[in-house]
């Protein structure tokens, strides 16, 4: 997943006056004023004190807006450089300011923090309209774009303009004072409504763990994971196993728990977050969010919020989106209700009384697992320590590929001290970037992983990227190592992709660098990086016995291969399950049944009834509830972004192979056209430049089984 990057050029109409005064205020020791002099321009998170952030938001939106009006109201003829690249040099320090606190609300909150960040939600949101919502600052772009074929600018210039201008039109420039004010006032409530449904998910997702007693009650499960959980408990002053939840409906711990009343409590905990009545509960939130965003969207002038998001997406219309979706709900079903017909049977000859259940997918999955196939992915573990499968799995793969390389710095503080940070080179040893790696869960992190830039690559601000990877790996006892699932290594992998994408972007402007492309297509470079955790030539590499150093058998990796498609029913459904969720929500109209007085359970039961989807042991991936990608980030409207991308992933993974797999000729051909460019070129004209022809969707199906 990929985290939205805040700050840049956001916000309106202006008390010039006001503004202005704010401008030469002298520095005051906050290290947010000025760019930072370390390496790379890291933020200087020893300096940092939480009354900077304040101060720093306060001023630098004071700044931009004062920079904007000067844009804005000038009497010089719009030119490119006078107005988008004095647009795009504006608001600095809001922007370092802006994205440290998304990182440290994301990975290392305080109630602090959250404070902070609930008290400038709406603000931000503000600022952003009353910059996009000038119509002083909409004149000078619509002159520019009205004579864009006369000014001589290339094509990164005129991509980078076709921005602008969109942004600007999309967020509302053109309507009445009237029409603007309510806008401002939707954007307002909605961001305070996203800041509260992400603080209160967190903490319901932190106290839902569960708590067991008995050691023996954990049967099943791997030492280690014994250990963390023990861990996870000591650290909360509780006596026991603490049982930490993940975001998704599933959780890790349902594959091996062999106790079914604690394979129940987990799920049944799992899928009550935010939906239990208490002061965390998102029920209301969910409404009161999905009733702006319809209203929103039709006095933008679109029917519906889906409507208004695919405007701006490769995807472009809910038909064409639908076309992509309807080729999977039948076989997904079909096969999902085959694996059910397996487990079923599997339970049965266990000596298992009762009905199959949702909490009994995950762990007869592997028992059938290791009845066809000799094989448990417990048996994987040992293999995929932490430490090595970064560097000689993840870091190597990239080494092979772009021929970059990784340096330790261990003189570089990051923002919690179990975050490492490592300098990466090109290969003719000139700097590239800063990679920061920070895996482990912890109560102050939020759920899920995630990539997101503390600094953007532009040769327009002489900047180069900084780029943070965080997962929620159980973090193990002292001295004990940190022992991956073959999901946690994949998502390791899958991480590291939108790193690179960062890593590796050379464009001027930061309006189009790095990931800042079409949010369904931004999945896409990850899932491709995906491709080497079980390329034969870097497996060899990292995946070695912790304990004898054993290089993972031949046997062991085709078992995973064998295996790898059962329990793609399952997967496929829940998936689309969370898919068709997303889109019923935000395919309602203001005209509709008033979503607020809608029963949310009954309102997804019949929103995956409609497709087909509606099996009771194949719950969505992810509930309303806790849905934190759509109702506290950037996914709404946008989850399908994930298959969307997988189409292109799938035939790109048959590109590299017919290019020799792991090489640098074609690492470096990938990088170029895609990698590189960011969102200064069109998206799907650098995929058809790569692979010489559109999408072909029959390697995802089969991929898919």
């Amino acid at each position: 997943m990929l985290l939205v990057d805040p700050g840049g050029t956001g916000g309106g109409q202006v008390d010039v006056r006001s503004a202005l005064v704010t401008v030469d205020q002298p520095d005051l020791g906050n290290p947010f004023f000025t760019p930072s002099e370390l390496p790379y321009q890291l933020p200087p998170f020893e300096r940092i004190e939480l009354a900077h952030f304040r101060e720093a938001l306060d001023r630098g939106m004071a700044d931009q807006l004062a920079e904007v009006a000067l844009i804005a109201g000038s009497s010089e003829p719009a030119t490119f450089p006078n107005t988008i690249e004095a647009l795009e040099r504006s608001g600095t320090s809001l922007t370092r300011v802006s994205r440290v606190l998304a990182n440290q609300t994301s990975a290392d909150t305080s109630a602090e923090l959250q404070q902070i960040e609930a008290d400038y939600a709406a603000r931000l949101a503000a600022h952003s309209d009353a910059i996009l919502l000038d119509r002083r600052l909409l004149a000078r772009i619509e002159h520019l774009w009205s004579t864009r074929d006369a000014l001589g600018l290339d094509a990164e210039q005129r991509r980078v303009l076709e921005r602008y201008h969109l942004d600007h039109v999309r967020a509302g420039a053109g309507l009445q004072s009237e029409q603007q004010e309510r806008l401002r006032r939707l954007n307002s409530t909605l961001a305070t409504l996203s800041t509260r449904f992400g603080t209160a998910l967190l903490a319901d997702t932190v106290d839902s763990a569960v708590l067991v007693t008995d050691r023996a009650d954990l049967d099943g499960l791997s030492d280690d994971a014994i250990d963390a959980a023990q861990e996870a408990a000591t650290s909360r002053g509780l006596d026991g196993y603490l049982l930490t939840l993940v975001l998704s409906t599933h959780q890790p711990a349902l594959e091996s728990l062999r106790n079914r009343d604690v394979r129940r409590r987990l799920w049944e905990a799992s899928v009550a977050r935010g939906r239990r009545g208490n002061e965390h509960d998102t029920r209301e939130l969910v409404r009161e969010i999905v009733a702006l965003r319809a209203e929103r969207a039709e006095l933008l002038g679109y029917p519906t919020h889906a409507d208004y998001i695919l405007a701006d997406r490769t995807a472009e219309t809910n038909q064409t989106l639908d076309a992509l979706l309807e080729q999977f709900f039948v076989p997904a079903v079909r096969n999902a209700r085959e694996e059910q017909r397996l487990l079923a049977a599997a339970m049965a000859s266990d000596g298992v009384t009762g009905e199959f259940a949702p909490w009994d997918w995950a762990y007869y999955t592997q028992a059938v697992k290791r009845a066809r196939y000799s094989f448990d992915t417990n048996m994987l573990k040992p293999y995929f320590e932490l430490n090595q499968t970064l560097e000689r799995g993840v870091c190597y793969a990239a080494e092979q590929l772009y021929g970059i390389s990784f340096t330790l710095r261990e003189d570089l503080v990051a923002y919690h001290p179990e975050a490492r940070v490592f300098e990466v080179h090109n290969a003719d040893g000139s700097g590239l970037g800063l990679f920061i790696a920070d895996y482990f869960t912890r109560v102050s992190k939020r759920g899920g992983a995630w990539a997101n830039s503390l600094v953007s690559q532009s040769a327009l601000l002489a900047s180069r990227p900084v780029v943070v990877n965080n997962m929620n790996i159980p973090k193990p006892p002292p001295g004990q190592p940190a022992l991956l699932s073959l999901e946690e290594v994949s998502t390791m992998f899958h991480e590291f992709g939108h790193a690179l994408h960062a890593l590796f972007s050379a464009v001027t402007y930061p309006r189009v660098s790095g990931t800042a492309v079409a949010r369904d297509f931004v999945e896409y470079p990850s899932q491709v990086n995906e491709m080497w955790m079980t390329w034969p030539q870097v497996l060899r590499n990292y995946a070695r016995h912790i304990e004898t150093g054993e290089v993972l058998p031949a046997e062991l990796v085709a078992k995973i291969e064998q295996s790898a498609a059962f329990n793609q029913g399952f997967e496929t459904v829940s998936y689309l399950g969370a898919t068709v969720i997303d889109l019923a929500w935000h395919r309602l109209t203001g005209h509709d049944v008033d979503p607020a007085t809608a029963d949310i359970a009954e309102f997804e039961q019949e929103a995956l009834r409609r497709v087909g989807l509606d099996l009771p042991m194949v719950p969505p991936r992810y509930r309303s509830s806790y849905f934190n990608h759509i109702f506290a980030g950037a996914y709404s409207a946008g989850y399908y972004s994930y298959i969307w991308s997988e189409v292109l992933d799938a035939d790109t993974v048959e590109w590299f192979k017919e290019a020799g797999g792991l090489n640098r000729d074609a690492g470096d051909i990938f990088r170029r056209t895609v990698l590189a460019r960011g969102g200064s070129t069109p998206e799907m004209s650098n995929y058809a430049e790569l692979r010489g022809r559109e999408p072909d969707i029959e390697p995802l199906l089969k991929r898919r089984g």
